[in-house]
């Protein structure tokens, strides 16, 4: 939680300070120009002989305005066809270039902006799998009786791709030592439902391990590794059993935490006795899920 929150700092923060990137270069822009417009109404005011007196750095914007109102009363009136026409100037072309300029920046920033906005979004989104369903949140399975009668259907070996889990049975009277052998008590959350929820993974190299029907064994096909019902080493190059997931009873359904990974239990644990019961799978195909 702590790191969702500090991504979500950086984003916002990174977000003011395109604001502020943007704000400055506006300001910076529009004091350029009215310096440029200044310059050319001085060079005007020069060359038709106008000067300022220091009587009028004295005046405010209203007397200036009253005064020329009060000129133009009292003063002679020009016929409008005898009066000298401001000549046409072409808009300055480093004004235009300017205005284009601010176009690009804004857009480039906008679109920086966005892309941030969205990677944030993408990392907090992984780093808060709860927020989503399906794997790394918790996952109800069903009603016990319901989820005992379809491992049975399913020759011991209940999977549910949702989770990317294999959900089997405990037996009842392996519980007390499993306490024992996996060092914690109780050996996992949830073991008092009488199931254990296995992730699919073979913690050798990461290969997905199937189930084996006739050896009633999870059997995996890339380095020969083997392992009882339960998740137990019983052979082949892994380091240790097959990890599992947290589990609970929540309302008589069995609720499965696929974002809490529980290490496997060390080489030798062999809790409930099984051995094989019939010819291996690996070399051919398992019809598995």
């Amino acid at each position: 939680m702590e790191i969702v929150l500090a991504i979500i700092g950086l984003v916002l923060l990174a977000g003011v300070l395109l604001f502020a990137a943007s704000r400055r270069r506006d300001s910076d822009s529009a004091i350029s120009q009215v310096s440029a417009e200044t310059r050319r109404a001085d060079r005007a005011r020069v060359k038709a002989g106008v000067g300022a007196s220091a009587a009028d750095d004295d005046l405010t914007g209203k007397e200036v305005e009253r005064a020329a109102v009060l000129e133009r009363r009292t003063g002679d009136i020009v016929p409008v066809s005898d009066a000298e026409l401001e000549p046409w100037v072409a808009p300055d072309p480093q004004e235009i270039g300017v205005a284009r300029r601010q176009f690009l920046n804004r857009a480039i920033i906008a679109l920086f902006g966005f892309n941030i906005s969205a990677f944030g979004l993408a990392v907090i989104a992984q780093l808060w799998p709860g927020a989503s369903e399906g794997f790394g949140s918790k996952i109800n399975v069903g009603e016990l009786n319901e989820v005992r009668s379809q491992i049975q259907a399913a020759n011991g070996f209940l999977y549910k791709p949702e989770g990317r889990m294999w959900v089997t049975e405990f037996p009842a009277g392996a519980l007390e030592k499993a306490n024992v052998a996996y060092g914690t008590s109780p050996a996992w959350p949830g073991i008092e439902a009488g199931f254990k929820a296995l992730f699919q993974k073979c913690p050798h190299l990461g290969c997905r391990v199937p189930e084996c029907g006739s050896s009633q064994f999870f059997e995996c096909p890339c380095h020969g590794s083997f392992y009882n019902q339960v998740g137990e080493k019983r052979g082949g190059p892994a380091p240790r059993g097959m990890d599992f997931f947290a589990m609970e009873v929540s309302g008589g359904s069995l609720v499965v935490d696929t974002g809490t990974i529980i290490e496997g239990p060390a080489i030798g644990v062999n809790t409930t006795g099984q051995e094989r019961e019939g010819p291996s799978c690996l070399g051919a195909s398992t019809g598995g899920h």
